[in-house]
């Protein structure tokens, strides 16, 4: 693969598996050092031990983005054994799928508090660092959730809408330092969540995709590639769906 990212390094929320874990490996075989951040610690060791197989540097450690100290501490070990970190990728995300009416205020805010205030307490920390060195990269993870409504995901839809609104706002507020911040929104991707759907769910599904078909964890992370590469240095405060058209 092409070294499109020798010599940087890149920090990766929620990528002890799934789609963060693919975009980790993904950074990392073009090039870049990749450290690995995950609330489950065996998760964040086992990716990190895959890419130091790469031959590049990494470092796992467990964080809950929803908790502003955890992401204190994180950056703290982090710059404590990096000098710079040129890449962010926001990722960590959770679901606690109900219709509205069945939903507790727990099911809510447990998942605006990941999967949104998660995004704040991550890219607050880095961007400050962004902004100082005046170089910086940003990709975040949203949903086509967040472009469309899905039932039974209000709590999902409304984190990740606000995700594509905080990106956006952000973009135009780095821009003068020529730091991109940008939006992937993966549609109904094979991971380890859909992994767990019954036959009859992934019919139904498959019915809103136009390709008939999952994509896959390797779609998106080509995608996060390209967008924190110099490729795409013009690019910034956008969403790209990867969905196979569910939200044409």
């Amino acid at each position: 693969m092409e070294a499109l990212l020798d010599g940087r390094t890149a920090v990766v929320t929620g990528s002890g598996r799934g789609i963060g874990k693919a975009i980790a490996l993904k950074l990392a075989s073009a090039g870049a050092d990749v450290i690995v951040c995950d609330i489950n610690e065996g998760d964040a060791a086992a990716a990190s031990k895959e890419i130091e197989s790469l031959g590049r540097k990494s470092m796992a450690v467990a964080v809950d983005v929803s908790d502003f100290q955890s992401v204190t501490d994180m950056v703290t070990s982090i710059y404590e054994n990096f000098e710079q970190v040129d890449i962010l990728v926001n990722n960590a995300g959770i679901t606690r799928d109900k219709p509205l009416f069945l939903m507790a205020r727990e099911d809510w805010e447990g998942v605006i508090n990941v999967n949104l205030t998660g995004f704040f307490n991550v890219t607050r920390q880095f961007i400050m660092k962004f902004m100082k060195a005046k170089r910086g990269n940003v990709v975040n993870i949203a949903s086509v959730s967040g472009l469309v409504g899905v039932p039974g995901q209000a709590n999902y839809c409304a984190s990740k809408a606000g995700i594509i609104g905080f990106s956006r706002a952000v973009a135009k507020e780095t821009a003068k330092a020529n730091i991109p911040v940008n939006c992937i929104a993966p549609g109904f991707i094979k991971t380890d969540m859909t992994a767990k759907l019954n036959e009859k769910q992934v019919e139904e599904a498959l019915k809103l995709v136009p390709m008939k078909r999952m994509g896959t964890v390797d779609d998106v992370a080509e995608l996060a590639l390209y967008l924190a590469s110099d490729k795409a240095a013009y690019i910034t405060g956008q969403v790209f769906p990867v969905d196979g058209g569910m939200s044409c």
